[in-house]
């Protein structure tokens, strides 16, 4: 539910922002706001939609990748500072920097995978994301 409110709102503020230009993204992106009715309603996966605006708008691969990892770990020092980890703002854009070599590795590790490579297996991550998804009350909330 959180990856599809974030996709959702990240769609709306950049299409109002920065309108897709590129036909085939144009269309793609009406036929799916088109699908919503009232027993389907379209949801966009942030990190899908961020791949199809990256295309869209001509940010290739080698660009898109460290910067959608920056702005997730940045997204994580964020959150950590705000809930009262002792970590201020300068210590957090320590952690940050400090993560700029592990972004750049696994940047270039997913530019140089197939598609056989890219896979996972975090079972009890996956179970503890949909226990945490269910409660009601939620730090950051999008």
């Amino acid at each position: 539910m959180e990856a599809t409110a974030q996709g959702t709102a990240f769609v709306t503020a950049l299409e109002a922002a920065w309108p897709t230009q590129e036909p085939q993204a144009v269309e793609w992106l009406e036929a799916l706001k088109g699908a919503e009715s009232a027993t389907c309603i379209v949801t966009w996966s942030y990190c899908v939609a961020v791949g199809i605006h990256c295309a869209a708008h001509g940010v290739d691969r080698a660009q898109a990748i460290p910067a959608y990892l920056h702005a997730f770990a940045a997204n994580l020092v964020s959150a950590a500072v705000r809930a009262a980890v002792p970590l201020g703002q300068s210590d957090g854009q320590r952690v940050i920097a400090g993560l700029e070599p592990v972004i750049s590795e696994v940047s270039a590790d997913a530019l140089s995978a197939s598609l056989d490579d890219l896979d996972s297996a975090s079972f009890a991550a996956d179970i503890a994301s949909q226990l945490h998804e269910t409660q009601y009350t939620r730090l950051f909330r999008s």
